[in-house]
């Protein structure tokens, strides 16, 4: 008598699982065996049954699951032949459960409606913004996708928590834990409903929320990924900088070079007259800080309108080694190493040799002053290499320096900042306009007290061209 129990739960589960399909022997066994079984008896296994396969199943696939089960369900009691009485009867008993209503109108052909997520529902989860809702309790209703994604935690564990359960979730990261906080105190305190964060991968976010009177004062939480407008904001910035830089050079390069010129030339003439009496020390002090001054003022000359490139290819080996000859004396006298590596001997770029080289003696200049600051009695080492990036040639130059913190790196080409004492804060900005009219770009990655790596990009030349 319990064979039909035996062989009924793996063969619903085979038919619930496989979309609708199961082998006709195995159906055909079950009817025999259920021959002499009342009709309420295979109902009542049925939904002890099904309740079992519910139990394993995920919260989506519940309802598919369901009505696989009706469909099954019908099939078999359809395959035995019921009376037309139990088979057709519209009025349920009173206590019958909704499993069995649900069954009654399966047998009835009355078409049962899937339960699909809300077509506007649909759009939120695809959305590239991150979307979260709040009632007037603090109690978080509805959360998408992305912002799922951007809070790196799963939907569940947070749809249903409170504000202050968030605010000590442990599946939320103690940074993301702090904006909670920052932005709830924000809108309590100050009444600001939008700002921008930062997060520990230095991706920028901006954070609106909003109170809909169409949604019972519940209150809407939209977070968007603004990282690249960010960066287009700061090239953008940079530029007008750059742009204003020019303006007042123009302006007042002739009016501090002329004088400087005047003073040049009278103090030349005093010279012998200060050897006689013996201050030509003076002389020779007054005239170096002058060239200093020029110095100076050629570089900010340079910095705001460099001239055009005159273009010439070059073999990036070559002009690595040209340069390292002209560093390697000073790094010696600084106990640096420099170790040069040229992945590709026959790489080629068009570029203004004299300008690009002045870009690559300014980063060796640079490693060599963040090596002599560590002032830890490590050994300072310059690693020098040439490599092939698609249509790029990827010229580095790493330190074992000190590095360099967020906020000096957020600065570092603008123009006038430096970190030196005795530093114009020109050189990088000279340096990152000559690279961009070259139609290249310069990173940097830093870590305090481990080093920087700065990795020029300079566009290849084929050996056709």
């Amino acid at each position: 008598m319990e064979r039909w129990r035996t062989l009924y739960l793996p063969i619903l589960a085979e038919f619930v699982r496989h979309g609708g399909e199961v082998a006709r022997a195995d159906l055909d066994s079950l009817r025999h065996a259920l021959q002499d079984i009342p009709a309420d008896a295979i109902m009542d296994h049925h939904e002890e049954s099904v309740k079992f396969l519910l139990s394993y199943a995920d919260p989506e696939d519940r309802m598919t699951f369901v009505h696989r089960s009706l469909l099954f369900i019908t099939e078999l009691l359809i395959a035995m032949r019921l009376p037309e009485t139990a088979a057709t009867s519209e009025e349920p008993l009173p206590d019958v459960s909704a499993e069995r209503l649900l069954i009654s109108a399966a047998m009835n052909g009355v078409p049962i409606e899937e339960e699909r997520p809300n077509k506007f529902e649909t759009v939120l989860q695809h959305m590239d913004s991150g979307v979260a809702l709040f009632d007037n309790a603090g109690n978080l209703r509805f959360l998408n996708v992305t912002m799922s994604r951007m809070l790196q935690a799963p939907r569940r564990a947070l749809i249903g928590c409170t504000l202050h359960q968030l605010f000590f979730h442990a599946c939320l990261q103690l940074p993301i834990r702090k904006n909670f906080v920052r932005i709830y105190r924000d809108m309590i305190m100050y009444r600001r409903f939008q700002g921008e964060f930062r997060d520990a991968s230095g991706r920028f976010f901006l954070v609106t929320i909003s109170q809909i009177d169409e949604l019972d004062g519940d209150y809407l939480v939209s977070v968007k990924d603004v990282s690249e407008y960010k960066q287009i904001e700061q090239a953008a910035f940079q530029n007008d900088k750059l742009a204003m830089l020019g303006k007042i050079a123009a302006a007042i390069a002739h009016e501090i070079r002329n004088p400087l010129t005047s003073i040049r030339g009278f103090i030349q003439l005093l010279h012998p007259f200060l050897n006689e009496i013996g201050k030509q020390e003076y002389g020779r002090i007054i005239i170096s800080e002058i060239d200093r001054a020029n110095d100076i003022i050629y570089e900010f000359l340079n910095s705001s309108k460099p001239s055009a490139p005159m273009k010439q290819t070059v073999l990036v080996g070559l002009l690595l080694k040209e340069t390292i000859l002209l560093s390697e004396s000073e790094a010696h006298m600084k106990g640096c190493e420099l170790h040069c590596e040229v992945f590709d001997p026959y790489m080629l770029i068009a570029i203004d040799v004299k300008q690009v080289k002045q870009v690559f003696l300014n980063m060796l200049k640079n490693a060599m002053d963040a090596i002599s600051e560590v002032g830890d009695g490590r050994k300072g080492r310059i690693d020098i290499s040439a490599r092939r990036e698609g249509k790029f040639a990827v010229i580095s130059f790493r330190d074992n320096g000190k590095g360099m913190e967020r906020a000096t790196l957020a600065r570092l080409f603008d123009p006038f900042f430096t970190t030196k004492e005795e530093g114009t804060g020109l050189g990088l900005a000279v340096s990152y306009r000559i690279i961009t009219n070259h139609g290249g770009m310069i990173n940097v990655e830093t870590q305090v007290n481990e080093g920087t790596e700065f990795l020029i990009y300079l566009p290849c030349v084929d050996e056709k061209e």
